[in-house]
């Protein structure tokens, strides 16, 4: 899949937002205009195997990653570096 060149400090902070429970991917998307399956990709690539699989797994299980299925409109919390999305 064709990654758009990132740098190193926005491929860490893409990293961390996916690591968050409570952070959607549509706010990846909105924030570095990269689709779910773009992030899975940079994940896949920037990570060790194993560390990917753990979190594949995790965010599989997760409503919280994806708008659609969570069931309330805000969380708790969110992080000053990430952007608002309605």
């Amino acid at each position: 899949m064709k990654l758009p060149d990132l740098n190193t400090e926005t491929i860490d902070r893409i990293i961390e937002m996916a690591w968050e429970d409570r952070t959607p991917f549509e706010a990846i998307e909105a924030q570095f205009g990269l689709l779910e399956k773009q992030v899975i990709a940079l994940m896949r690539r920037e990570m060790k195997s194993s560390s990917f699989q753990m979190w594949r797994e995790r965010v599989t299980q997760r409503k919280t990653k994806h708008l659609q299925k969570r069931e309330f409109i805000a969380g708790r919390f969110k992080s000053q570096n990430q952007k608002f999305i309605s």
